[in-house]
This record gives C-alpha cells, structure tokens and sequence, in this order.
C-alpha cells in the first residue's frame, strides 16, 4: 500500500513546491487550502502524514491538530515561520510529532517525512503486539488504545509510544535519551525536556480518567521505569 500524505497550506505556491519536493519519493499526495477542508478529508481518509502549516486563514494549525488529535493517530509534522521554543512545546503539547522551519532546505522536509512514516511503521512492528494488563489498565498495540477500566483514554501518538514502550519493560530504567532514540526519528526536532512534558500529559489523563496509581514512575536522576501497582501514589 502507497503511503498517503496530506498536505495543509493556504498558499498554492507553498502546496505546489511541497508536492514537487515530496513526490521524488511519494506519490500519493492530497492538499487542502484551510483547517476545515482539512479536518473532513482526515475524517474520510487514513493518512500516514499530515505535513500541517500553523497560519491558515480559518482556523490556526494549532486548532487543526487538536481536533484532528481527538480521533486520529497520524503523524503531524508543523510547518512554522517562527522558531520560538513556546510554539515548538504548545504543539508538541496538543499532539505534534515534529517541527519544521520555513524557509526549509527540499531535503529536510523529504528526509522528516520519510523518518515520521518509517519511525510509525517501526514501532508498529517491532513493539508485541499483545494487549498489556495492568491493575485497571490496558494498553492494546493492535487498536492503538488505551483503557482505564471500561474508559477510553485519548493519547497522542508519541504519548501512546512512550507509555508502550515503558510497559512493554515494565522491569527496565528509561533515560530521556533512550527514548528519544527508541521513539523519536534521526531528523525529528528532539529535546529531552519533550520527554517531560509528554510523561506529564500522561499521568495526568490517566489520573483524571480514575486510575489510581501512577503507572510511570521517575527514577530520580536517571529517567522512568513503569510502575503497575497501585500502592505507588507518587
């Protein structure tokens, strides 16, 4: 199967140059001019690749991902013209995967699209493939999903990712490093502060969604390791 990029620019000439750059190594490329024609070809269509620029004239990209975000696993790679670490970590935030700068070197965007689409399909078929069970929590490779008792919990990918991974070695000590090279793809924007903001995402929807323990636990000057029992409340 091709793998299907989606491409989000109000700018003809911007949409034009990406698709010019990207079908050297893809061929199957659809484009949408703003955030809400966008939104309903995502709803109608399984992309692995939405390349997304931030200043649309409808709604902004940031709007875009969070929506997209609440039912849609794909990869999502921001284009920006600001180089603000604030806008880097918001997106990552709301469900970004990856950054890229304008003006952007033909090459970058190719190999960061390459390295997003690759990276998913990597974790997809190294990780087991067997649901986890913990005390209150599943975490299903398969779907993508997981649960907190009978309660859908709605992760981004690299949330879902770290969590699995961590679970999957629920014996082994993470360093932020180790995840950034486990997760994270070669030309991917990578910071380690990254790491701490997505393990606080995910304690926190966990925790609001009533598990009872916190099921990563950090190991003071080292990084994370896994943690399924509910005696631990740290």
């Amino acid at each position: 199967m091709k793998d299907k990029i989606l491409v989000v620019d109000d700018e003809w000439n911007m949409r034009n140059l990406i698709k010019i750059h990207l079908s050297k190594t893809f061929v199957d490329i659809d484009e949408a001019e703003n955030g809400k024609e966008a939104i309903q070809m995502v709803d109608r269509t399984p992309y692995n690749l939405m390349i997304l620029d931030i200043m649309l004239p409808d709604i902004n990209g940031w709007e875009v991902c969070a929506t997209v975000r609440k039912t849609k696993k794909i990869p999502i790679l921001m284009l920006t013209a600001r180089s603000d670490i604030k806008d880097r970590v918001y997106g990552l935030n709301i469900g970004a995967d990856d950054y890229l700068i304008k003006p952007f070197a033909p090459e970058e965007l190719v190999a960061r699209a390459t390295a997003l689409i690759r990276r998913q399909k990597m974790i997809d078929k190294e990780m087991d493939t067997s649901i986890l069970f913990f005390e209150d929590l599943s975490i299903d490779m398969d779907s993508r999903t997981v649960m907190v008792k009978d309660t859908p919990i709605e992760l981004t990918p690299k949330e879902f990712d770290i969590l699995y991974l961590i679970a999957c070695q629920p014996k082994r000590v993470f360093t932020r490093e180790i995840i950034l090279d486990k997760i994270w793809a070669t030309y991917e924007f990578r910071d380690l502060r990254a790491i701490d903001t997505h393990v606080k995402n995910i304690r926190e929807k966990l925790g609001k969604s009533g598990l009872s323990y916190n099921p990563i636990k950090t190991v003071w000057g080292v990084g994370y390791k896994f943690f399924n029992t509910a005696e631990d409340k740290t």
